[in-house]
């Protein structure tokens, strides 16, 4: 049993240098078939790498799509969850209280809306980017999506 190529569907370049990301049809070392993403780095004579570029050698003229950076929507989608901790820490360390936080959601007009935020507030373990009460903490102190962005990024580490 080896590893094969058995077809290249697309080749896409990434943001390093020479560092393509190919869709692929490949058998792994347990004889499965299967479509798969690969990485192929320049310099990496592991795996299926050295068969993808030998491939991409003898395929000159096969078409490269072109890298396009993804959009902050799109980044922000898959920035690392916060624990509530971090959060919080993140949140005091842009100087918005935990108390400031409580205040701005009673301050919510009553209903299902300002419940979820609160049972949120209280209770999440963890806080995603994209998270409704993020936004909601965001417009209430008058943050803008790059320095909530700035504060989670800053988060992830404390």
């Amino acid at each position: 049993m080896a590893l094969s190529l058995n077809d290249v569907y697309s080749v896409q370049k990434t943001r390093e240098d020479g560092v393509l990301l190919v869709k692929c049809n490949i058998t792994d070392l347990e004889d499965a078939v299967y479509d798969c993403d690969y990485v192929s780095r320049p310099e990496d004579g592991f795996g299926l790498n050295p068969a993808i570029r030998k491939w991409l050698t003898d395929n000159s003229d096969f078409p490269f799509v072109d890298y396009v950076p993804p959009t902050d929507e799109e980044s922000r989608q898959v920035m690392p969850s916060l624990s509530a901790r971090q959060f919080r820490l993140g949140l005091v360390g842009a100087g918005v209280s935990p108390e400031a936080v409580a205040t701005t959601i009673a301050a919510m007009p009553l209903g299902a809306e300002r419940d979820r935020a609160q049972i949120e507030w209280e209770y999440g373990d963890t806080f995603h980017r994209i998270h409704p009460l993020v936004a909601t903490i965001a417009i209430g102190f008058g943050l803008s999506d790059l320095q909530v962005d700035a504060l989670w990024l800053a988060a992830v580490n404390l």
